[in-house]
């Protein structure tokens, strides 16, 4: 027999009845029933129910034991007594009785529980990880990513990608996030950066030939932590194309992200007809560049009603002709209670107010709103946006581009308060035609409001002729449920326009050929039309294993102040170390 096992923790079967069988693993939880023990053996596997009482040899043994010792077990596999199965576990027929125990590694006393999965402090369950792991949920869930993972690469390898893998020790690049800095023994004062996407080097991928590439792909990027961004690294599936069109694009990807979405589920509906929503239609909308279309609310423009209206606020925002008033429908919530609920969520929020009118009885406008600006008005609101009796709106107003963010977080906040959200399924959508670029306000230039290497639509001609702030580019999202979960783009491939593109976002044409230097040269030697995505796992996996933590899918994860509490990192580099990399610190006063 193996000298640690003959079966695995989950493999004994009715099947398995009588035979001599030895397994190891750790010790879930032990049960004295009136002197007889049971001990619930775990390992990778499962779990299975073994049995030691006063008339076995391994009693005195047994007695021994506590949660999480690491034992092996021999024994025979008998059957249950009438009236014990355990349906939940594969092995719930069967149990082993005991003759010999062997402590393999003894356990102290547990810094957390490992049985259940009762909350615990963060910080704990992240220094004390390898204890976390072993905890069945989110044990579940990183096998859950696991294939998840494997899906994803046996879809991308039937739609014809070869995957390909690219340098972690790379040159820094804008990508929108700062780099984490790797300084150079052997070239003193000089840093590499770890790459925040393998952008530049899948496209030279395109311009060596290679047509079709994907990967797995880990980035680094020095940003602030939280709930859905885990701080340092995350995983992407990282994409690009040869020779084609956004369409293309849609068309080899959709089938990848809905059939991965399909198979993990659980039984969800997964949206199959991706709807395909403009920048600016999302924002007008929504709300959100990533709306979460299980809720039903679409937010109307219905200045019109209020503009030289009773109610002085409105009428006097509109004499400005950017500013607009947004109406935010709320079926079913037109009582005082819950509109005055929403007024004092909003002014938590910061805001003034929320505005709001409910619609009584008999289609009557109620509420100071409906009382300012007469029935005629009120009773032209409710026709273009739909409303009834018992149903409310809430009135946002002011210059869009700084109220959208506010109005979508009221229209969430609408969806969750009157369960109009679906939350039994998963709705998949493309949000295309992202403006080239942004005004940045705090530096007070144009800047490039998302991926600088898409192409223009218009392309060059676009860039020479065009306010840039009305350019809008070939780049493209996949939402869902709220979540952005891919990014892309069709790729500027004409130096010409290359250079034009950062030009208008600040960038000389010597700091381009600097600073992007491989792939600039690559363009002047035939480069393909080509364009691709980059799919985010983390969050893929986050959602369909329902949770809203990147920590509970990813295996030794750092806490929200960007520290490995486990491994102890950040840590002092010595005194050796700082002199080899010719690098002098030189901390924050205190």
């Amino acid at each position: 027999m193996h000298r640690y096992r003959s079966h695995t923790c989950g493999a004994l079967r009715e099947s398995n009845i009588g035979e001599t069988v030895r397994l190891s693993g750790w010790v879930h939880r032990v049960r004295d029933h009136g002197g007889v023990l049971f001990i619930d053996l775990r390992d990778h596997y499962g779990l299975t129910q073994c049995v030691v009482d006063p008339d076995s040899p391994a009693f005195s043994q047994a007695e021994k034991l506590r949660s999480e010792f690491v034992v092996r077990m021999d024994g025979k596999a008998r059957r249950r007594p009438e009236g014990t199965d355990n349906d939940d576990l594969p092995t719930g027929k069967v149990e082993v009785y005991i003759s010999e125990i062997e402590v393999l590694g003894p356990a102290g006393d547990l810094p957390l529980p490992v049985f259940g999965d009762q909350e615990y402090p963060e910080d704990i369950r992240l220094k004390y990880r390898f204890l976390d792991l072993r905890r069945e949920k989110l044990h579940q869930n990183i096998m859950t990513r696991v294939e998840i993972i494997k899906s994803m690469r046996r879809r991308m390898e039937g739609q014809g990608f070869f995957e390909f893998n690219t340098p972690i020790l790379t040159a820094s690049s804008p990508e929108g996030a700062r780099d984490f800095l790797v300084p150079s023994r052997i070239h003193p004062g000089k840093f590499y950066a770890l790459p925040q996407a393998p952008q530049q080097y899948k496209q030279l991928l395109m311009m060596s030939g290679f047509d079709r590439y994907f990967q797995i792909a880990p980035c680094f990027r020095d940003e602030d932590p939280r709930a859905d961004r885990l701080p340092g690294e995350f995983y992407q599936l990282d994409v690009e194309m040869s020779f084609v069109t956004q369409e293309d694009v849609f068309a080899a990807m959709e089938p990848v992200i809905t059939g991965v979405f399909e198979e993990f589920a659980k039984g969800k509906p997964v949206s199959k007809n991706w709807r395909r929503i403009p920048f600016a239609e999302a924002l007008r909308k929504y709300g959100s560049d990533k709306p979460d279309l299980r809720n039903p609310i679409e937010m109307q423009d219905v200045s019109e009603h209020f503009r030289g209206s009773g109610f002085k606020v409105f009428a006097r925002m509109l004499e400005d002709p950017k500013n607009q008033v947004w109406a935010i429908p709320a079926p079913g919530g037109g009582s005082r209670a819950f509109c005055d609920r929403m007024n004092s969520w909003a002014q938590g929020e910061g805001q003034p107010g929320l505005g709001y009118i409910m619609w009584r009885e008999g289609g009557e406008g109620a509420g100071p709103l409906a009382n300012n600006i007469g029935p005629e008005r009120t009773a032209a609101i409710r026709a273009q946006i739909g409303t009834k009796e018992g149903d409310a709106a809430f009135f946002v107003a002011g210059d869009p581009d700084k109220f959208w963010k506010f109005s979508g977080l009221a229209r969430n906040k609408v969806g969750e308060e009157l369960n109009l959200t679906d939350k039994e399924r998963f709705e998949l959508a493309w949000i295309v035609d992202f403006p080239m670029y942004e005004y940045n306000e705090d530096d007070n230039k144009v800047d490039f409001s998302h991926n600088p290497f898409s192409m223009p639509q218009g392309g060059l001609d676009a860039l020479k002729g065009q306010d840039p702030l009305t350019i809008k580019a070939f780049q493209y999202d996949i939402t869902c449920n709220g979540y952005e979960i891919a990014s892309g783009g069709i790729r500027n491939h004409v130096p010409e326009a290359m250079v034009k593109a950062f030009e208008i976002a600040g960038y000389g044409e010597q700091e381009v050929v600097d600073r992007f230097g491989g792939m600039y040269r690559a363009f002047q030697y035939g480069a393909p039309p080509h364009g691709g995505m980059a799919a985010g796992v983390d969050r893929i996996v986050m959602l369909l294993c329902g949770t809203n933590n990147l920590r509970e899918i990813s295996l030794f994860p750092m806490n929200q102040q960007a520290m490995d509490l486990l491994m102890g990192a950040p840590s002092d580099a010595t005194t050796k170390q700082l002199r080899e990399l010719h690098v002098k610190v030189n901390l924050p006063q205190k």
